[in-house]
């Protein structure tokens, strides 16, 4: 990558000088002759490195850097003062006023070369981690936008299986605090987020008559219900960054004793993100109302998944449920 090097001078001879200094060395020359023309090559050419003369008519070096140093464009642009000004006080200002060296003629051409070098080495890495930052930002930014398409599919879906509204949200937080007291490390968290606020979304498959009808479904009807799992995986495994939170849309209908859908998977067979899922989504479920019955109460809902343990349910991930809620593991079946 090569380093454009602006050079600021108001006297031919000493543009020259440095000029000649500075062949050979891999850089891409720029040239100013007044402090109005530097200010504008420094916008329009965005150099590495600007070589600024002090003593200049109409507008002295001093001036340009503080025009620049208050320029957002060219703001961050490295500026090494050339002066035969070598007296402490005038050092002393142009590296108040935004200066990063300050040389004074007549300068060695060695000296001047391995500056500029460090110059253009240390501007090339602040540049470097600069671009970095932006990349990463724009990744977070990318993922919150992901993020937030999720959630809008999962209340869309929310919208459209009305019995079910703000199911998805209770049961992805509890279905998060089961899975940190299991020890699972912040990547899994993410995509179990993901997979839990998607885990209906093949419903989207299933028709209307179906999803919404208020009485039991005939056993053709239930066969269509029980591909929803199946047309999440289809709907949702081409997207890349899904894929790795599929585990819960795609098995959480599975049941440890291997008679749940739609592959009929039996214990450690099934995803542990799906094991811990399944509990939080029956808990949540029973314990809320919907518009064929009432909710149960707690007791009869732990019951129920004491009952559930070794069949429906992962009896570890039961025993897990129990000590983070705070219920006692040996409660009757």
């Amino acid at each position: 990558m090569t380093s454009t090097i602006l050079i600021v001078d108001d006297e031919r001879m000493g543009r020259e000088t440095i000029e000649s200094i500075l062949d050979g060395q891999g850089y891409n020359l720029e040239m100013a002759e007044n402090g109005l023309q530097a200010i504008e090559k420094a916008r329009l050419f965005q150099p590495d490195v600007i070589l600024l003369d002090v003593m200049m008519p109409g507008m002295t070096g001093f001036e340009v850097c503080a025009e620049i140093r208050h320029d957002l464009l060219t703001a961050e642009i490295p500026i090494i003062f050339l002066t035969a000004l070598d007296d402490k006080e005038a050092k002393l200002q142009g590296l108040q006023i935004g200066g990063d060296d300050y040389i004074i003629k007549p300068y060695d051409r060695h000296e001047l070369r391995a500056r500029l070098s460090n110059i253009t080495h240390l501007n090339r890495y602040r540049k470097l981690l600069s671009e970095r930052e932006k990349v990463e930002q724009e990744h977070l930014n990318l993922l919150s936008a992901y993020d937030a398409t999720i959630a809008g599919w999962s209340h869309a879906m929310e919208l459209r299986d009305e019995e079910t509204d703000g199911h998805a949200q209770r049961v992805t937080e509890l279905t998060l605090v089961l899975a940190r007291a299991m020890g699972m490390d912040d990547d899994q968290l993410v995509h179990m987020r993901r997979g839990a606020l998607l885990h209906d979304m093949g419903k989207l498959g299933v028709p209307d008559s179906i999803l919404q009808k208020a009485g039991a479904l005939t056993p053709e009807e239930w066969k269509i219900m029980r591909q929803h799992p199946q047309y999440a995986y289809d709907m949702l495994s081409a997207i890349e960054y899904l894929q790795p939170a599929l585990e819960i849309p795609y098995c959480h209908h599975e049941k440890w004793d291997g008679t749940g859908y739609p592959r009929g998977l039996q214990g450690e067979q099934i995803p542990l993100s799906a094991r811990i899922f399944a509990i939080a989504d029956v808990w949540d479920a029973l314990t809320s109302d919907r518009p064929y019955r009432l909710a149960w109460d707690e007791e009869m809902a732990l019951n129920y998944l004491h009952a559930q343990s070794g069949r429906h349910f992962d009896p570890l991930v039961v025993e897990l449920f129990c000590k983070v809620m705070g219920y006692s593991v040996n409660s009757e079946q």
